[in-house]
């Protein structure tokens, strides 16, 4: 797998760090308005969810899970906008503080499309963390709360992104070959 890396933006000691500084900073800001109840930390399977299993050990109030799948791409490699749920939420969020925890911000329509859908159920409040923001020429109008990294218009693999259900267990981010791809 490493030798279809062309080269490391992220090393896992930047990656480790940045989403403890993130952790840090939902645990002070939620700290006094989520209360007992803590907050719900929502991920998109599957490339997010080693991101916000790291980022939920560095959260330090109460910090409940759940999980979405939802699929934009198909099996290209950008997105085609049109997204379809294909396993909903256990978890009821109305009325409660609501932390999306996203691999990557790319074109933002999958996450657009998201946030539309949750605000639909009410929750107290709607925040988006995401380890990565792509420079991008055209991307959806989308607040991050919380970026990990901004990363170049390229295809990245590593630590929960994939290219073909491939390369998500790479400790690092890196830039994939082209010709692996094309």
């Amino acid at each position: 797998m490493h030798k279809d890396v062309s080269e490391i933006l992220f090393t896992e000691e930047q990656i480790h760090d940045r989403v403890a500084e993130i952790g840090a900073a939902i645990t002070e800001d939620f700290r006094e308005k989520a209360g007992d109840d803590g907050i719900i930390l929502i991920s998109v399977l599957r490339g997010a969810a080693i991101f916000m299993a790291d980022l939920a050990r560095e959260i330090k109030i109460p910090c409940e899970m759940d999980y979405m799948a939802i699929s934009s791409y198909g099996n290209g490699v950008k997105s085609s906008g049109v997204v379809r749920i294909l396993k909903d939420l256990s978890s009821h969020i109305e009325g409660r503080h609501v932390v999306i925890a996203e691999d990557i911000l790319d074109s933002g329509l999958t996450l657009t499309y998201l946030l539309k859908n949750l605000a639909s159920r009410n929750p107290a409040s709607l925040t988006v963390a995401t380890l990565l923001r792509k420079k991008t020429k055209v991307q959806a109008d989308v607040d991050c709360a919380y970026v990990g990294f901004e990363c170049p218009d390229q295809f990245i693999v590593g630590y929960g992104l994939d290219y073909a259900e491939r390369y998500r267990n790479l400790p690092y981010i890196g830039v994939l070959k082209p010709e692996v791809y094309e």
